[in-house]
C-alpha cells in the first residue's frame, strides 16, 4: 500500500468530495493510488443548502453526509483535521491538532500528511472586509453550525417577543441580511416563508405582517449581481411584493448588537444580523509555502488546475483563481464550476498517473439560478452554450433549481441510493412540521 501514488485532497465541500468519491472508485478500488481526503468537520452539507437550514425549512441532521461512512463506501481514507501548513520540499501538508468540543481535550495531536499529489479544495468564507462589528454582531453562512446557529437565535427571538410583556422595540425581530447575492436573496425569501409557519406554532402574540422585517442591503447598484440584470430584477420585483426592503447603493460601515449603520448615514434596528457580502478563500492560503495567490487569497493556477508554481500541487474550486478564457476574470465561484472541475480532475489525474500529458479544463456556464422559496425559482439556462442566456422562471426553474442538489447526490452515491432517499423524504414529510421548531 505504501508503494501507492499518494492523492491527498485537502476539502471536503462539493468538489472536494465528489473528487475523493470518484478517485476511490476508479483508482483505489483498482490499487491505482491511494486517496485520502481531509476535513475539519466530521460530516458534509452541500452549501447552498445552508440558507435552508439557517431559516429552519431543513433540517442539518437529515441531510449531512458523515465522511467516515463515504470514505467506507468508495475506499478512500478520510482523515480528520485543519491544515494549516505545507511543506512542498518534503511534499508533505500539516495539520493542526484536533480537540474535542466538549472539554478541550486533544483527539488528535499535530501530524503531517505525505502526498504524491495534492489537491486544494478548501472552499471560500463570507468577506467581511474588516468591517467593524461584524464579527461580533453579524453570523456569516460558511458552515452548517453558523446556520443551526443563526436559526437557533430566530427562534428564541420568537420565544422572547411571544412572553414579554412589554411592546416589541423597534429592532426586535427585525432581520438584516448584508448582501444581495444569491445567498442573501435567498435567505430573505425563505425567511418570510418560515417566520409565518414558526409563529403559527403557539406564538399567537407575533403578528409576522407587522412584527418581523427583513431588510437586504447591497453595496452594489443592484442585487444578483453576478446574473443578469433581468433576472435581478425578477427578484426584486418579487422580494418587494413580499415585502421584504430591498436598499442598494449602500455600503455598510459599522455593525452594532442592535442595528445596522451604513455608509450614507442611514441606520437600520435589527437584532439579528446576517452577513453575506463579499468570498475569500481561507487567510492561511495567502503565500502558502511561496505558492502564488491573489488578494481573495485563491491560489492561482493553470488552465490544468496546476499551480503556477508546482505541478504536483492542484487547486479547485472556490480556493482558486482558475484562467477563463475570452474573460478579464477567472472563473466564476460557484457550485457548477466546482463539479465540472472535480470531474475534469478525475480524468486528468488518471492521465497523470499513466504517465499522459494534462488535458486544459475550460469552464462552461450553464446558467444560474435562484431560488426564492416557495413562492418562485428565477434565472437563466444555459448561459453561453446557446449563444446567450435564456430566462426562465416558475415550476420549470424550480425543477432545474431543485436537480442541481439531485446531481450532487447522484455523484456521490449513484442513481438508485438517490431515488430511494428522495422517496423516503417524501413520506417523511408527511408526518413532520414544515418548519424546523428548535
Amino acid at each position: 500500500m505504501s508503494d501507492l501514488h499518494r492523492i491527498v485532497i485537502v476539502g471536503g465541500g462539493a468538489g472536494g468530495l465528489e473528487l475523493a468519491t470518484r478517485l476511490g472508485d476508479r483508482l483505489a478500488r483498482k490499487r491505482r493510488a491511494r486517496v485520502t481526503l481531509v476535513d475539519c468537520a466530521r460530516t458534509h452539507l452541500w452549501k447552498p443548502l445552508l440558507h435552508e437550514v439557517a431559516a429552519g425549512s431543513m433540517d442539518l441532521y437529515e441531510h449531512d453526509l458523515d465522511y467516515l461512512a463515504q470514505a467506507r463506501w468508495h475506499r478512500f481514507e478520510f482523515q480528520l483535521g485543519r491544515m494549516d501548513g505545507l511543506d512542498r520540499s518534503r511534499r508533505v501538508i500539516r495539520i493542526a491538532p484536533t480537540f474535542d468540543e466538549q472539554d478541550g481535550e486533544e483527539l488528535i495531536p499535530r501530524r503531517e500528511i505525505g502526498y504524491d499529489t495534492l489537491v486544494l479544495a478548501l472552499g471560500s468564507r463570507t468577506n467581511d472586509f474588516g468591517t467593524p462589528g461584524a464579527r461580533e454582531h453579524a453570523i456569516s453562512l460558511d458552515t452548517p453550525e453558523q446556520a443551526e446557529l443563526f436559526h437557533r437565535r430566530l427562534v428564541n427571538a420568537c420565544i422572547r417577543a411571544n412572553a414579554q410583556t412589554a411592546p416589541l422595540r423597534p429592532e426586535q425581530l427585525h432581520v438584516a441580511i448584508i448582501g444581495g447575492g444569491a445567498t442573501g436573496v435567498e435567505l430573505a425569501a425563505e425567511l418570510h416563508k418560515t417566520t409565518r409557519e414558526l409563529v403559527a406554532y403557539g406564538f399567537e402574540k407575533i403578528d409576522p405582517e407587522r412584527d418581523i422585517k427583513l431588510t437586504i442591503i447591497e453595496a452594489g447598484p443592484r442585487i444578483l449581481a453576478a446574473l443578469p440584470e433581468r433576472v435581478a430584477l425578477a427578484a426584486q420585483d418579487l422580494l418587494r411584493a413580499l415585502k421584504v426592503e430591498v436598499l442598494t447603493r449602500e455600503k455598510v460601515t459599522e455593525v452594532c448588537a442592535d442595528a445596522v449603520i451604513m455608509e450614507s448615514g442611514r441606520k437600520r434596528g435589527a437584532e439579528l444580523t446576517v452577513w453575506a457580502a463579499g468570498i475569500k478563500a481561507p487567510d492561511f492560503l495567502q503565500d502558502l509555502d511561496g505558492l502564488e495567490s491573489n488578494r481573495q487569497n485563491q491560489l492561482v493556477v493553470h488552465q490544468t488546475l496546476q499551480t503556477t508554481r508546482d505541478p504536483d500541487v492542484f487547486a479547485m474550486g472556490d480556493c482558486a483563481c482558475c484562467p477563463w478564457p475570452g474573460h478579464a476574470h477567472c472563473v466564476p465561484a460557484r457550485a457548477q464550476a466546482a463539479h465540472q472541475q472535480a470531474t475534469h480532475l478525475v480524468r486528468n489525474l488518471r492521465r497523470r498517473l499513466d504517465g499522459k500529458p494534462l488535458e486544459p479544463y475550460v469552464y462552461r456556464d450553464f446558467g444560474s439560478l435562484v431560488s426564492l422559496g416557495e413562492y418562485s425559482t428565477v434565472g437563466s439556462l444555459m448561459g453561453k452554450l446557446l449563444g446567450g442566456a435564456m430566462f426562465i422562471e416558475g415550476l420549470f426553474a424550480r425543477i432545474m433549481y431543485i436537480s442541481l442538489y439531485r446531481m450532487h447526490l447522484y455523484a456521490l452515491h449513484g442513481f438508485a441510493k438517490v431515488v430511494f432517499d428522495v422517496l423516503g423524504r417524501l413520506a417523511a414529510r408527511r408526518t413532520e412540521p414544515r418548519v424546523k421548531l428548535h
